[in-house]
């Protein structure tokens, strides 16, 4: 029986884990390449619980990984291809060291390739699936968009995004998905509604920037090769359920079209290529027109366990999405150059407004400056030399707070040299407790149909000329209620001096009414500390921490109101002063 002991670390969770090392041996792969498969297969390391007894007593650190997921990867197909593509480097190397430029060009055609296709398939059994998980995608294809040819990262990989992202945006302004946006110091949010599933992403700003050191670029490039295969079928699928071409064309013109033959025409380095791309960009201002079918309204039904109240609020959500979507309809925009062109033109598309820019800023624009049927012009500077009288000229914040109001903003408050309202974020729900800001009210009361109060200054001058009018009224009754005094105090003198007898006045006395309302509330409070009494520990427990929550966020609440009432007030000063000067 002693023989048939098992050894020590040898059963158990021991057996479970392998580590990072023991794992690429077993697959025959180098570090990166294992790396490379791990992110593409989406296998992650684990951390052990008795990690002492799966390092075989040492404490030294090691990464572990299940030994399950990489026996899952030993029949990997690309497993095969890394290898290929390590004997093609090998012998090209060798064949460039002998100067066999025939032999260079012969492996040149022969390279090894792979596709992610059976991947993807893999890792999203379903589409829904995929489309719960393009986030990510999104955000590094529209950051991988903005990277300058530096040699960091391939430019095939640029342009591949660049297509892709740009294929997004159309696809959200022809189904108008798009919900909300919100202007960040890290680039711009974006939020759209596609078959049910709400996807955020963000796009950085197109300034130039510097390529950090700390970066490395090699697993961003990884999860991008992933990431751009996932959203080219999630973008296929989509362009599917609209009934439109894909690639995209512009107004049936097949010199824009995109198509390609093979993977690799999608980005070739050329000029041809540089102009199809900036078409298919400012095709954001124009799409393929489709054949709009005309809306009929459907009967709704309530469902096993779904109640009369729930389907109304569902419906005049559905009114509230569709009067969203139609919030631009009717309306002309003019972009100056200084604003973030492709940004405005998306989101103005995506609610139904038309769009322009100067002809020489970029290629695609539909009508000029001088058109007189321009409702609003967007202007990012204090002053412009020549104005129309029959357009507003507006800052761009104007559009990203309608679209985020859903409804037009009064445009007052966003004129040329006009100190801007806060750009309030539409991801923030407030609950009961929390603060509001004051701004948030006013957009509130507005989204209500209600007239929003007026402004500070207005309210203090009405409130000074009426004090003054109150002082005046005081002072002319206190003068009435003196002189009566006076007059009752002589009558009264006079008839004691004649010995004549005072007649006494006896009011009745008033019953006083009983606040039943108050009498209510203070039964309610007593009921309340009588249950707090008769708690157990356990429950009193958990009930004084979410009192202690709640009392927390009143506090913040109550900072946070005293930091804008200390900023109204220092910002009333000043305008008082100025109006002094």
């Amino acid at each position: 029986m002693g023989g048939l002991q098992k050894k020590k670390y040898e059963r158990g969770s021991a057996t479970n884990y392998i580590t990072r090392n023991k794992a690429r041996k077993k697959l025959s792969l180098s570090l990166a390449d294992f790396r490379r498969l791990c992110i593409l297969k989406g296998i992650y390391p684990h951390e052990p619980k008795h990690k002492k007894k799966v390092n075989k007593g040492s404490t030294a650190p090691r990464t572990f990984y299940l030994l399950k997921d990489i026996r899952f990867l030993l029949h990997e197909p690309i497993v095969g291809k890394f290898r290929e593509y390590k004997i093609f480097v090998r012998k090209l190397r060798k064949a460039y060291g002998k100067a066999e430029w025939s032999g260079v060009e012969r492996l040149k055609e022969n390279k090894p390739v792979y596709k992610l296709d059976h991947i993807i398939k893999e890792r999203y059994p379903t589409f829904i699936d995929a489309l719960r998980d393009v986030d990510d995608s999104l955000s590094m294809c529209f950051l991988f968009s903005t990277f300058a040819r530096t040699g960091k990262c391939h430019v095939q990989t640029i342009q591949l995004c660049r297509r892709l992202s740009v294929e997004w945006m159309n696809y959200v302004i022809s189904s108008r998905a798009l919900r909300k946006v919100f202007l960040s110091i890290k680039g711009i949010y974006y939020q759209a509604e596609v078959l049910g599933q709400t996807i955020t992403w963000i796009i950085p700003y197109q300034f130039a920037h510097d390529h950090p050191t700390d970066v490395d670029y090699r697993v961003m490039a990884t999860f991008t090769e992933l990431y751009t295969t996932l959203l080219g079928f999630v973008n296929f699928r989509l362009y599917q359920t609209l009934n439109l071409l894909y690639p995209p064309k512009l107004d049936g013109q097949g010199e824009f079209g995109l198509k390609s033959e093979s993977e690799e025409d999608y980005a070739l380095e050329s000029e041809s290529y540089t102009e199809k791309l900036s078409a298919l960009s400012a095709s954001l201002a124009r799409m393929v027109p489709t054949v709009e079918e005309e809306e009929t309204e459907l009967d709704h039904f309530p469902t096993e366990g779904d109640d009369l109240e729930k389907m109304e609020v569902r419906e005049k959500m559905e009114q509230e999405q569709n009067k969203q979507k139609k919030l631009f309809e009717g309306l002309k925009f003019f972009l100056n150059r200084e604003v973030p062109r492709e940004s405005l033109a998306f989101v103005i598309r995506c609610f139904g407004g038309q769009v322009s820019w100067d002809k020489s800023l970029c290629i695609g624009s539909t009508y000029d400056a001088t058109d007189e049927t321009i409702t609003h012009h967007i202007v990012d500077r204090p002053s412009i030399d020549k104005q129309y009288i029959n357009r507003y000229y507006i800052q761009p914040q104007w559009v990203y707070d309608s679209v985020n109001g859903k409804l037009l903003l009064p445009v007052e408050e966003y004129f040329l040299g006009v100190t801007l309202p806060p750009h309030l974020s539409p991801f923030v729900e407030e609950t009961e407790g929390d603060y509001v800001p004051p701004e948030k009210l006013k957009l509130m009361a507005l989204q209500r149909g209600e007239k929003p109060e007026m402004e500070d200054d207005e309210e203090e001058e009405e409130g000074d000329e009426e004090d003054d009018d109150d002082d005046d009224v005081d002072d002319e009754e206190d003068d009435q209620s003196e002189e009566e005094d006076e007059a009752n105090l002589a009558e009264m003198e006079e008839k004691r001096s004649q010995g004549k007898s005072l007649s006494v006045k006896v009011t009745p006395g008033k019953a006083k009414a009983e606040n039943r309302k108050r009498a209510a509330e203070e039964e309610k409070a007593e009921e309340k500390r009588l249950a707090i009494m008769m708690m157990k520990k356990r429950e009193k427990y958990l009930y004084d921490k979410i009192m202690f929550g709640k009392k927390r966020n009143v506090r913040e609440a109550n900072k946070l109101a005293a930091k804008r009432k200390a900023h109204d007030d220092a910002s009333k000063d000043k305008k008082k002063k100025k109006k002094k000067c």
